[in-house]
């Protein structure tokens, strides 16, 4: 129930924050796909904490393990399990939280809802379940990469207050990964580290905003109504932990334009396929993508968990007063990158998969009839 994603290229991700480990599974992956355990562990090693000193110091290689679907190097076409065992656990920090529920996470409503919790680290509501997005999202990867050239470049363009004037195109790997926080604008993006150390200092945390662009993606992928490319990819990174908002395209700031100003009108290109003069639409026009650089943007919140003392209730009703105790990122922004990364090649490569099953050529032989 609610743990697992996807239409034809599908994942389940299974364990909690502190137990033994965490773990995903995949079903309809392509067979003959060449994949090993180091075309994961690249995109798990972006994502893991402790990587610099504005994340959490949790150390874990989040070394990942393929356990079956894959055999001489080559998917079988068969479920992939995926297994990460969890190393650096600690749930005696979390023995304030099992009768105090922590401001703005998920400890009420689980305890409403399921009459029980896991209250170390938050269990299944901890961020860390990401890690099982993140191994199946490197397989979509490079799926979409061999098979499509579709490539996918998620970056930062706000740390609380500080913004990049304008966001670049389609910047490099490189100059995402330059800077601990992410951002390509190295002046930027030194304010931005400079603030997350400031607001840690005090005990705080901050939120920023993520942009992801793809290119490469064909025209076509997507579907009418209630399957939008652009709706399947805002669920997707609204189940992403901490996320607030999400605008495709122009997003809300389109709504102050006129249509005049706002449509995208449509010209030749030097290739002799159709494009469109502007980008408004985001790459996606009327649920499926238009050919166009697919851009979206998503909000993160503040980290929930703050090393200050705010006042909360016990699971009786009781006033009562709570520290933020553990390990925790004063920012979840920068590792939270490639997990927007992984998010959308799963979706990508799932309707990938629809399109080709519903408008792949088939030969309709009328004499057969």
């Amino acid at each position: 129930m609610g743990n697992t994603f996807g239409t034809l290229f599908k994942i389940t991700t299974w364990g909690e924050s502190h137990g033994g480990g965490i773990g995903v599974v995949i079903d309809g992956c392509p067979p003959r796909l060449p994949l090993t355990s180091r075309d994961l562990q690249v995109e798990l090693d972006r994502r893991r904490p402790g990587q610099s000193e504005i994340t959490t110091p949790r150390k874990e290689t989040d070394t990942a393990t393929i356990v079956s679907g894959v055999f001489e190097g080559l998917t079988l076409g068969t479920p992939i399990a995926i297994l990460v065992p969890n190393a650096d656990q600690r749930p005696s920090a979390y023995s304030e939280m099992k009768e105090r529920f922590r401001p703005s996470h998920a400890d009420f409503t689980y305890q409403s809802k399921f009459g029980i919790r896991n209250h170390e680290g938050g269990g299944r509501s901890s961020a860390r379940e990401t890690v099982g997005r993140v191994a199946a999202g490197a397989i979509a990867s490079k799926a979409l990469k061999l098979a499509f050239g579709v490539e996918i470049r998620s970056f930062i363009t706000r740390i609380h207050d500080i913004a990049m004037a304008q966001a670049i195109s389609f910047p490099s790997l490189a100059q995402v990964e330059a800077s601990p926080v992410r951002c390509p604008d190295p002046a930027i993006a030194e304010r931005m580290v400079e603030r997350i150390k400031a607001v840690r200092a005090e005990g705080d945390s901050v939120g920023g905003v993520i942009e992801c662009r793809v290119r490469g993606l064909p025209v076509g992928w997507g579907a009418p109504v209630f399957d939008r490319l652009e709706a399947d990819l805002a669920k997707a990174m609204l189940s992403l932990p901490a996320t607030k908002g999400f605008e495709v395209g122009s997003g809300f700031a389109g709504s102050t334009l006129r249509g005049s100003k706002h449509n995208d009108v449509f010209i030749p290109k030097a290739d002799g396929q159709i494009g469109t003069a502007t980008n408004r639409s985001g790459g996606v026009q009327g649920g499926i993508s238009n050919g166009e650089e697919l851009v979206f943007r998503i909000a993160f919140k503040p980290t929930a968990t703050i090393l200050q003392k705010q006042v909360t209730v016990d699971s009786s009703g009781k006033a009562t007063e709570l520290m933020g105790r553990g390990r925790h990122d004063p920012c979840v922004v920068p590792r939270a990158v490639p997990i927007v990364d992984a998010m959308t090649a799963l979706v990508l490569m799932d309707h990938a998969m629809r399109h080709h099953a519903q408008c792949g050529t088939f030969n309709f032989n009328p004499e057969k009839a």
